[in-house]
């Protein structure tokens, strides 16, 4: 058994703490972009883009994270196309956080009367830009909260590519744990790092939805 001081295991896995942050951040940016493209589609108000879409956010809300993370990791080498496991971490989170944002979002175009659309067409906008300059604006602020509250869930789920060999914050806890087999310590203190991490988010979308409570 390797000796570790707990300030070892600290440094090591704050260190570590650095993947899973930046991971998360990189995750949710692409699914901010993919996630309003397919928002749109949702809205489209042609069938088969609405239909494509609905398919795309059925899939990866309906199937387990870690099977997509398999299928990506596993499955497209397969095919041909050689990836590592941060490029699967981070594809994988980014399609799975896509399609969650963009119902999020969704919800909050379909919160906005239609008193809105008519408006914004008396002024003479066109679609495109009723929905970018009256639409839009009041949907993300409706869905701020659930929006923050979302990549809470992410940054969770981050803990899920420790499975294909990413080396984020369970990944080395794994491996500090298997050098002192002293658990409590390794995981107590993982558990503190998700918690510093997920508390003032979680405590941020709380005082969104309390704020947007008192406006409504």
């Amino acid at each position: 058994m390797i000796e570790f001081t707990l300030w070892d295991i600290a440094r090591n896995l704050l260190l570590a703490s650095r993947w899973t942050i930046l991971l998360s951040l990189v995750a949710f940016a692409g699914g901010v972009s993919v996630g309003l493209l397919i928002m749109l589609m949702r809205i489209s108000k042609r069938r088969g883009v609405r239909t494509f879409a609905k398919g795309y956010i059925a899939l990866f809300q309906g199937t387990p994270l870690l099977m997509q993370l398999f299928l990506i990791f596993f499955g497209l080498p397969m095919l041909g196309f050689r990836i590592e496991p941060w490029g699967a971490a981070v594809l994988c989170l980014t399609l799975f956080a896509s399609a969650y944002l963009s119902e999020i979002w969704r919800s909050g175009v379909d919160a906005i009367g239609q008193g809105q659309w008519d408006a914004g067409g008396s002024l003479g906008l066109n679609y495109v830009q009723r929905l970018r300059l009256v639409i839009l604006p009041q949907a993300m602020t409706i869905t701020r909260a659930p929006t923050v509250g979302f990549l809470v869930q992410l940054i969770k789920s981050t803990a899920l590519t420790s499975i294909i060999g990413f080396e984020e914050l369970l990944k080395t806890s794994n491996a500090i744990n298997n050098a002192t087999f002293d658990p409590l310590t390794v995981y107590g203190f993982v558990a503190l790092v998700f918690f510093a991490l997920c508390y003032p988010l979680t405590q941020y979308a709380r005082r969104l939805e309390q704020r947007d409570d008192r406006i409504g």
